[in-house]
């Protein structure tokens, strides 16, 4: 017979539905991604225009780019996904094009103009952006999604999905129609009445109770008891201007480096690329918030988000973990302050991989509880931040990448705010490059982008540091 096919629907698990309970119009907790590609070698002038046409025929959409809210209202009630099968290609797939001369600064501010713009909640939860006009016969893709629907490592997953090692590959699909993949990625869906799933949900809950309240008593511990200087503890971190109230509007900044030039670093002082990345973050910080005289005495701390999804999961929703990290701003020499921020980092991630696989989950629902609570409450960026910033580290692809021919030249990570977490730094690697993107609220930050410009510096900086301390070493020997 005919007809539309029967719609299914899928449960969100916790930590998904947080992210639609804490949405508001001030902030929208979609994230996104910026990807630039060049032509390919005699491209026609058509090339774009053909691209364009073609991707817009397929109408074929992979999950989550089928899924919407079975009630936007009650989103925060037991939300759940219906799949969608009138799904508007031509509100969610745009043209763009960037004024002349489509340099960097063109295409930031067009994505940070893009990027504040809450997505439509009674449709899919998903937009897809090709700008085209960019200097250097380059194009983008920018593409942004709910983050109840994906986290950095799911995202990458999906980028990859959609691209080829293959400058020959002319068969590639555009990312709605990739979507998460096959095998665990497929959502569970919903068959019980709500009764039952409340009471399944109650049950569930009674089992964990005492791993949550031992897991929400050390978290207690730590924050009225802490004596170790390098353990970062929930709610220790000083207040600041990164920690206030925050608008709708965003500022989105972009550096990157040779991955080769970090990974020497860590080499040689000893430690890991992220350890290196996190001074890095310190001293563009240092510096930015000392030139406008808000650098707080006591030392910053920052919210790591660690990726726990096994590496055969091709799941889009989050699975993912939080440490905090100190990130010692207050040490004016930067090889101290990398020694000191792997301490920290060290002890935390200690403490994390010391839980059972079992507990990790309700130890992340516990540990941002307060975070959640602070937002639902209308606290968030009145009281003591949980942690100053939030920055993120997301392992991307190795080996150059292609799409339809077109070479990808770059990607960056574009980030989440909310009230008390005024910026979120993440960086993105890709084929030896180390690419960080800066997300900013316009309103709270002024001159933002000197933050791209200072970590630069701190990495000059940092070299210097370690050629000397290796320099001095020689000379012992």
């Amino acid at each position: 017979m005919g007809g539309e096919p029967v719609a299914k629907t899928y449960k969100l698990n916790p930590l998904d539905a947080a992210w639609l309970m804490v949405e508001s119009t001030d902030t929208p907790m979609h994230v996104g991604s910026l990807t630039i590609f060049s032509l390919p070698k005699n491209a026609s002038p058509d090339f774009l225009r053909d691209t364009v046409a073609s991707l817009r025929q397929h109408r074929n959409f992979a999950p989550p780019f089928n899924l919407k809210l079975v009630s936007p209202k009650l989103k925060g009630v037991l939300p759940a996904w219906i799949e969608d099968h009138k799904i508007d290609l031509d509100y969610h797939f745009r043209h763009s094009a960037l004024p002349a001369p489509g340099g960097e600064r063109e295409l930031g501010v067009l994505i940070s103009r893009l990027h504040s713009h809450p997505l439509d909640f009674n449709r899919p939860l998903w937009e897809c952006h090709l700008i085209e006009g960019l200097e250097n016969n380059r194009f983008a893709l920018y593409v942004k999604m709910h983050h109840s629907q994906v986290d950095g490592v799911g995202g990458m997953k999906m980028l990859e999905r959609m691209l080829s090692s293959d400058p020959e590959a002319t068969d590639r699909l555009p990312p709605w129609a990739v979507g998460r993949g096959g095998g665990s990625a497929r959502p569970r869906a919903v068959k019980a009445p709500l009764a039952e799933r409340l009471k399944s949900l109650a049950l569930a809950q009674a089992e964990t109770l005492p791993g949550v309240i031992k897991a929400l008593g050390e978290v207690v511990s730590e924050t009225f008891n802490q004596t170790d200087p390098a353990h970062a503890a929930p709610f220790v971190a000083p207040k600041s201007i990164l920690n206030r109230k925050i608008g709708g509007q965003r500022r989105f900044a972009t550096q990157y480096y040779e991955l080769e030039r970090i990974r020497r670093i860590a080499k040689a002082a000893e430690v890991t690329v992220n350890d290196v990345f996190l001074e890095l973050c310190s001293g563009a910080l240092r510096r930015y918030l000392d030139e406008i005289q808000a650098l707080p005495n006591a030392p910053l701390t920052a919210g790591v988000p660690v990726s726990v999804r096994p590496a055969d999961d091709g799941d889009s929703g989050n699975a993912i973990s939080f440490i905090i990290a100190n990130l010692n701003t207050h040490l004016a020499d930067p090889l101290k302050r990398l020694k000191a921020i792997q301490e920290s980092t060290n002890i935390a991630k200690d403490k994390l991989q010391a839980l059972p696989k079992a507990g990790i989950n309700n130890y992340t629902m516990v540990f941002m509880a307060p975070y959640i609570l602070s937002l639902l409450t209308g606290l968030g960026g009145r009281t003591r931040p949980m942690f100053n910033v939030t920055i993120s580290n997301v392992p991307g692809p190795r080996e150059h990448l292609y799409f339809n021919g077109a070479r990808l030249e770059q990607m960056y990570p574009i980030s989440l705010l909310s009230h008390g977490q005024a910026l979120n730094i993440t960086v993105v690697s890709y084929a030896g490059q180390f690419n960080v993107g800066f997300t900013g609220c316009r309103d709270t930050l002024p001159h933002m982008q000197r933050l791209a410009t200072y970590m630069a510096e701190s990495l000059e900086e940092l070299e210097r540091a370690v050629e000397k301390q290796q320099h001095k070493r020689r000379k012992v020997v």
